[in-house]
């Protein structure tokens, strides 16, 4: 099935709608509906089972705009850009790596002169009209805005969640008990000004991300939890092997030096376990190393979890070794700590640097701010230069000579400071879910049937009436209503034809339906039904809800609930616009 005709029944059944539809909409943005919502919500608590509750990380909650301060020291002003190019006849714009995919390597790894040659040499023409293209120009990806009325103030949205977490650090650290390792999660949105967003969800200019920063000690990145995924068998493609594909264990990755450290494999095997709970087919599913030309600026080794769909292979993990590069940029660019402290068994003399600023200078020149300036100056322990930065309020003050002394003192101290280093998986949920949605959708008997994992289904049982009359109908609100307050996800059906309604319900993956019958008020049972086998069996009202919670979170196998009845035939009826209201 390819990406239109998925997005089609995405649309039809409630999982996702283009965003602003009625007035023209706009490229790159999308609505999740009531069964998507569902979807992404499940993928969010199955990730924060992994990486808040499973591995005790914190998770915090930042604000989507930063000051312009935030994104020059991030490198994102600088460094956050794709080259595009322009149609001299019909001014439609692409980005230009996008032109030569297929055509050339990795692409998106070609600064502006190496595209301009590769577009020349391949006689790439307008997709639109075939017109000529113009040069390659460099865009910044990200979204400005003003804070404030008036002239305001230069902000932006963030076009990852991670900067909060790198801003926040000197009070993360504090939390943590000033001990390392530690983690933070972050869930939220992103916002990429992209340039020719065209491929459904996933590219899109406002988009969804559950990211995990590892704050780790640069003398120690092995991991305590490593060997409970040793022997994870996982799909590599290192950058070495020119695109070859090698399946190992994850402990001989890191002891062949396919995967730098301990602590980045650790992650690499706990996202592959993951995803493979979410719902990603494991055989199409693979780690793939950035080449040296494809490196982010902030990153020492990177990985991408990749997914095969009909698209090709798309990225919707990515996990990098930031080293010490974000809070090293921060500490520079706002002098202030983002130091931690490598503790000694016993006290050593080491010489240090002492700043000591000249408050009667300061007090004179800066008036109420003074005090202020100063004291972020005695915080200074590793000055160099002959003048100190401060931003108090969101204003910068540029301290020269006559406002500070520096001077070296031999002292006893317990420890020494260092800059942490950083361990990044970066989720992409809208990604995630597109790659659930593909890998999971198929056909059986012209019928379209979604595979999901029980758990990760938005409806997780169909209650039926076999008939609505004779008083099954109201039965089986009664049950539906007693399936509810047992906290499953339910929806009651009572339209159409039993096969249509069994039918409707596979094709947005609910794992199990329940049929309520003329033998249910005789024996105070109900028929369970199987979406993937189509099997049925009887199953006991005082026992309804625990088989459900067995069947849904304890991986209980249909065919143990009870004896199978035989399979019922499933019209094969394309009239089932009756369930567009759910």
């Amino acid at each position: 099935m390819d990406a239109q005709e998925l997005l089609a029944i995405a649309k039809r059944r409630g999982f996702l709608y283009p965003s602003a539809e009625a007035y023209g909409r706009m490229a790159g943005f999308y609505d999740y509906g009531p069964l998507g919502a569902r979807l992404k919500e499940n993928l969010l608590d199955l990730w924060r089972g992994y990486f808040v509750l499973g591995e005790g990380f914190a998770e915090i909650d930042c604000a989507s705009i930063s000051p312009e301060a935030v994104f020059q020291a991030s490198g994102h002003l600088e460094e956050f850009t794709d080259f595009a190019v322009e149609c001299s006849k019909c001014g439609e714009g692409f980005r230009a790596d996008h032109l030569l995919e297929g055509k050339v390597d990795n692409p998106d790894a070609l600064g502006k002169e190496e595209l301009a040659k590769e577009l020349k040499a391949n006689k790439v023409k307008c997709p639109a009209c075939g017109g000529d293209l113009g040069d390659p120009e460099p865009v910044n990806l990200m979204f400005k805005t003003t804070v404030g009325p008036g002239k305001g103030r230069d902000g932006y949205l963030r076009p990852e969640t991670a900067q909060g977490i790198f801003t926040n650090f000197p009070n993360l650290y504090r939390f943590n008990r000033e001990k390392l390792p530690f983690g933070v999660a972050q869930v939220g949105r992103g916002f990429r000004n992209e340039i020719s967003p065209r491929q459904g969800i996933i590219r899109m200019r406002e988009f969804n991300m559950a990211e995990v920063e590892v704050f780790v000690d640069p003398q120690n990145k092995k991991w305590t939890k490593f060997a409970d995924v040793g022997n994870a068998v996982i799909t590599f493609v290192p950058n070495n092997l020119e695109g070859r594909e090698i399946k190992t264990r994850v402990l001989a990755a890191v002891f062949r030096g396919i995967i730098g450290s301990e602590v980045l494999a650790y992650f690499i095997a706990l996202t592959h376990k993951f995803l493979v709970e979410a719902g990603i087919d494991p055989e199409r599913l693979r780690f793939r190393q950035h080449l040296e030309d494809e490196q982010a600026h902030y990153s020492s080794e990177c990985w991408d979890a990749e997914v095969e769909t009909s698209m090709g292979w798309i990225e919707v993990v990515g996990l990098a070794d930031r080293g010490d590069y974000d809070l090293s940029r921060h500490k520079q660019h706002s002098n202030q700590d983002f130091s931690a402290m490598r503790r000694f068994d016993e006290p050593k003399e080491m010489e240090v640097t002492v700043v000591s600023p000249n408050m009667k200078f300061l007090g004179k020149k800066y008036g109420k701010v003074a005090q202020a300036i100063g004291d972020h100056m005695k915080g200074l322990d590793d000055f160099k230069g002959k003048e100190v930065r401060v931003n108090i309020d969101g204003e910068e003050y540029v301290i020269g000579e006559d406002g500070f002394s520096v001077t070296k003192e031999k002292k006893m101290v317990n420890g020494e400071k260092f800059v942490p280093h950083v361990i990044e998986p970066s989720f992409g949920l809208d990604r995630i879910v597109y790659g659930i949605l593909e890998q999971n959708m198929s056909s059986r008997e012209d019928q379209n049937v979604l595979s999901l994992p029980p758990h990760m289904a938005p409806i997780q049982v169909g209650v039926f009436p076999l008939q609505k009359k004779d008083n099954l109908d109201d039965l089986a609100w009664n049950i539906f209503q007693l399936v509810k307050a047992n906290g499953f996800m339910a929806y009651y059906d009572d339209s159409g034809s039993i096969g249509r309604r069994y039918a409707r319900m596979d094709e947005v993956g609910t794992p199990f339906c329940i049929t309520i019958d003329y033998d249910t008020p005789k024996d105070k049972a109900v028929t369970f039904r199987d979406r993937d086998s189509t099997e049925q069996v009887r199953v006991h009202l005082d026992d309804m809800n625990d088989v459900l919670r067995e069947l849904l979170f304890e991986g209980m196998e249909f065919e143990k609930i009870g004896v199978p009845e035989e399979k019922e035939v499933v019209e094969n009826d394309d009239d089932d616009d009756d369930f567009e209201d759910l």
